[in-house]
This record gives structure tokens, sequence and C-alpha cells, in this order.
């Protein structure tokens, strides 16, 4: 089936921070680090970083509107970037780092229009929005080593994106917080216990260690999308285990040296739930990783109710089955 890819170009600071937000979500076919807005051809970084280039730092995103709309885009870009800084992102300053939405149709500069004005009169910022929104330009791809940074230096990449204060005003700013006492009201004894103290249920005894039924597991606090049943399978352990998530990015890795071992220990990046711990000792061709959930720390949604759940942009990873 032919699918009519759009593009969406978005400057939100340093581009390596403006991947991994989009990267391997559904619907989004490709990322590109690159300059645009400017006026010097084919530019190169180090250019660019000078301010004498007019560009700025960018990503340029081909993704299919079906799945994932350009509103979601947007919203998914406010959510990277201070848009009150005029001089730049965090400690990243000048011109190059401004951030700016570049529309490719009247289509997507009347979304963004909408979506800046529905941001101001939110009152979430005492200051003026900055980010402009301005007719797409020539987009000059990044030089490869710029291209995915944050999968080919992850270590580096972690540590400028903490340093530079992004991560911090990212969840100040943008994610919910969290009363435990409230938690301790909505959640069940075994869900608190797991999700924020970092317990672990027994194995199987626990809801989903054995069901097979199609549909995604989504975190029991925030409803972020987890797993699928596609990507899940009887690992023997007793607890529900997968392949993969859903999006990389609504999982945060952690080391866990605790009861005298070194584990990788998974959580929600959103609520920062404890979810459970990833291995390597998966099936070797799905990638070889075994994510080891708490049945506690997720909710099943049916494929039958993802729809009316809001889940409908996830149906069509059961298309093929």
């Amino acid at each position: 089936m032919d699918v009519n890819y759009e593009k969406a170009t978005f400057a939100g600071g340093c581009f390596w921070c403006m991947v991994e937000p989009f990267d391997e979500k559904p619907g989004i076919k490709q990322i590109k680090s690159g300059y645009t807005g400017g006026f010097k051809e084919n530019p190169t970084y180090e250019e660019v970083c000078s301010n004498t280039t007019g560009h700025l730092e960018a990503v340029e995103i081909v993704y299919d509107p079906t799945i994932f709309p350009y509103q979601k885009l947007l919203e998914l870009f406010w959510m990277q970037i201070d848009p009150t800084d005029q001089g730049g992102q965090f400690n990243d300053r000048g011109e190059s780092y401004q951030t700016a939405i570049f529309y490719h149709t009247k289509e997507q500069k009347d979304l963004a229009e909408e979506s800046k004005q529905q941001l101001e009169a939110s009152g979430k910022f005492d200051k003026p929005i900055f980010t402009k929104i301005v007719p797409v330009s020539t987009f000059y791809p990044a030089e490869e080593k710029h291209q995915g940074y944050y999968k080919k230096q992850p270590f580096h990449y972690r540590l400028y994106k903490k340093g530079s204060g992004r991560e911090a005003f990212i969840k100040q700013n943008w994610m919910k917080q969290y009363d435990k006492e409230e938690l301790k009201q909505k959640l069940t004894p075994i869900q608190y216990h797991v999700t924020q103290e970092n317990g672990t249920e027994r194995p199987f005894q626990n809801d989903y260690w054995d069901l097979a039924e199609e549909g995604i597991y989504v975190d029991v606090i925030s409803g972020e999308p987890l797993f699928s049943s596609i990507d899940k399978y009887d690992a023997g352990c007793g607890w529900p285990s997968f392949t993969k998530p859903i999006e990389r990015n609504h999982l945060t890795e952690k080391l866990d040296t605790s009861h005298g071992m070194r584990r990788i220990e998974i959580r929600s990046y959103e609520a920062d739930s404890h979810l459970g711990h990833v291995f390597e000792d998966g099936p070797k061709d799905k990638g070889g990783l075994r994510y080891c959930m708490n049945s506690s720390a997720m909710r099943f949604v049916p494929k039958s109710k993802m729809e009316e759940e809001g889940y409908g942009r996830f149906l069509y990873m059961f298309d093929n089955i």
C-alpha cells in the first residue's frame, strides 16, 4: 500500500536532542539533523555554530500523517524546548540555537499558529513565546557524525542533555508531577509497592504473565504506551516478557546494583514508575533482549478498546497479523 508521507521541520536548539523524542515512533519514517533558515549554501557545523550563516540547527521529519498527525508532532515539539528563550536554548547560546517551526503547507502553518496561541493562552509561562513560525527553506543535512547522535554516542549524549539543563527543564515544566499520597489512594498496595518502592511481584502469580490477548500494555499511572502483545513471548520466568517496547523513549534505563547484582532497571519516562529489568537472554532473532516487566506496573488495553481509549494510532501494528 502506498503511503503519502509528509515532511515537518523543527528547530529546537541542539539538534542532537531533537531527534530522540521523535525517533522510532509509529508513523515516523526518517529524521535528519541539519541546517535551515539561512543564506549560506551547504554550510558546515562549524560555520553554523559561528552564527554567521543565518541557519538554525533543525530536524527534518518524514512521517505518515494517518498514523502520527502533525498536531501530535507539534505537541511533542513544544515539550522539548523553552519557547520563552529568545537567545538560544539552555546552555547553547546564539542565533543558530533559536527555536522555530518551519511550515511546509498552509495547513501546517495554521496548525502551528493555533498551537502557539493555545500555549500562550494556557498561562504555562509568564514570559512571551519567542518561537518563530516561518516558511520552510532549503534544508541542508548535517555531517554524518551528527545523524542519530543519541544512538552513536549514548553516554556523551546523556551527559550533554543533562548538563545543558534541557533534561531538568523538561521534567519541571512539561512532565506531570505525581503526588505520592494521591498515588497511594489511586493504586493497589502491590501496584504502589512495585512502581514507587521498586518492588517485585511473585512470578506466575500476576495478571499478565500468560495473557495472550491482542492489545497493548500502558503505564498504570500515566497511561504511557509501553509494550505490545505482538512483542510478548513466554520466557518461562513467570513475568510478562517482551522483545522490545513500542517506543523506546517512553522508557529510561538505570543501573541497579541491589541484591548484590548488576542489572539494568527499566522505568517509565513520564511517571518514573519502576517497571522491571531488561536482560540480554531474549530471542536472538528478535534482537536478543528480554524486557521482564511487572504486571502491577502496567494496565492492559485490549485491541478492541484501543480506539476508544485514545490509542487508535497504534492499531496499524496489528494490520498484518
